[in-house]
C-alpha cells in the first residue's frame, strides 16, 4: 500500500496545432500522452518512472510479436477498468489519480498501444495491481 502513495499516474492528451508540441511539467512517475500535427497525426506515449523504460527494455518480445489490434484490444480494456477504479476511490483507493484520455477510435499506432500495454504490464508486475484478472495468467503478490 505504501507504494502505491508514490505513484501518481496521469495521462494528458494534447493537442498541438502545426509541427509545435506543448510542454508539460511532469513529476517523476507521471504518464503523458502527447499529439503532434503535421501531415499524418503522430503520438508519443511518455513514461516518467524510470523503473518503466528498464522494464520495457527487459521483455522478451518484441512490439511486433503481437499486432496493433492486440495491443489495442486490451488497452481499451484497460483503460476501462483504469477509468471506473479512478471514478470509485472509497473503494480502490487513491493510486489511480487521474483519468487515462484514450479513444478507441483514435489510432494511436503500434509503438504506443505496444508501450501503454507493457506500462498496465508494468503497474501489474512491479505492484501487484491486476487490472484485469487474464486467463492463464498467475497473479503476483
Amino acid at each position: 500500500m505504501k507504494n502505491l502513495l508514490f505513484l501518481p499516474v496521469i495521462i494528458i492528451f494534447l493537442l498541438a496545432c502545426n509541427s509545435q508540441k506543448k510542454i508539460v511539467e511532469a513529476e517523476p512517475s507521471e504518464v503523458v500522452i502527447s499529439q503532434e500535427k503535421q501531415d499524418t497525426t503522430k503520438y508519443e506515449l511518455i513514461v516518467f518512472d524510470p523503473r518503466y523504460e528498464t522494464y520495457l527494455i527487459s521483455q522478451a518480445k518484441p512490439k511486433w510479436f503481437y499486432s496493433e489490434s492486440y495491443y489495442k484490444t486490451w488497452n481499451i480494456q484497460y483503460v476501462t477498468e483504469w477509468n471506473y477504479r479512478f471514478q470509485n476511490p472509497m473503494q480502490y483507493g487513491n493510486f489511480y489519480e487521474t483519468e487515462i484520455d484514450y479513444s478507441p477510435s483514435e489510432d494511436y499506432g503500434l509503438d504506443l498501444n505496444y508501450r501503454l500495454y507493457q506500462y498496465f504490464q508494468f503497474i501489474e508486475k512491479e505492484y501487484g495491481i491486476v487490472l484485469i484478472s487474464r486467463r492463464g495468467k498467475e497473479k503476483t503478490r
